[in-house]
């Protein structure tokens, strides 16, 4: 599909898992099953990986994803949202008069990806007219920031004053 960018994001510094997005789980880098599923949907005319991580960037160029800056020290923290990470990359295309109608952020740590949810995803944006679109699963027991539902067909928090939690 034309216009359309899928996102990445690597950062290098994890804490808990050292090297998690380049760690090898079944034969294959983690990352790679983010990249294959992006690539093989057919849907990204770019597929990108946004990391402060030389070793990152190497490894995601060879499996066929492109590094086209390496992220600054700022967004590469713990607490650095993943909106703050792809506001950075589509920023960046602007800066270059590049601009894409659909971004699609799609997190390292996801070998499980399916290209049928990638299709599905960006189906329901077309189809609802929706601005966004994200994946979500049924609890087992009820969790404070959990979503669900609601009447309109938006999605909304079963407790909302957990929203800043």
């Amino acid at each position: 599909m034309k216009n359309t960018i899928a996102i990445i994001p690597a950062r290098g510094g994890s804490k808990r898992v050292p090297d998690k997005n380049i760690r090898p789980f079944l034969g294959k880098p983690v990352i790679q099953y983010s990249i294959d599923a992006a690539i093989k949907s057919g849907l990204f005319s770019k597929v990108i990986v946004s990391t402060d991580s030389e070793d990152i960037a190497k490894i995601a160029i060879e499996c066929g994803a492109e590094v086209p800056f390496i992220r600054p020290h700022d967004l590469s923290d713990d607490v650095t949202p993943v909106r703050d990470v792809v506001h950075h990359a589509l920023k960046y295309f602007q800066q270059e008069n590049i601009s894409y109608e659909y971004a699609c952020c799609i997190l390292a740590t996801a070998p499980f990806i399916r290209v049928e949810d990638l299709k599905k995803g960006l189906h329901i944006i077309k189809e609802k007219k929706a601005t966004s679109v994200f994946t979500v699963t049924t609890y087992a027991f009820p969790i404070f920031r959990a979503l669900k539902i609601s009447k309109n067909n938006q999605l909304e928090m079963f407790w909302p004053e957990h929203k800043l939690t």
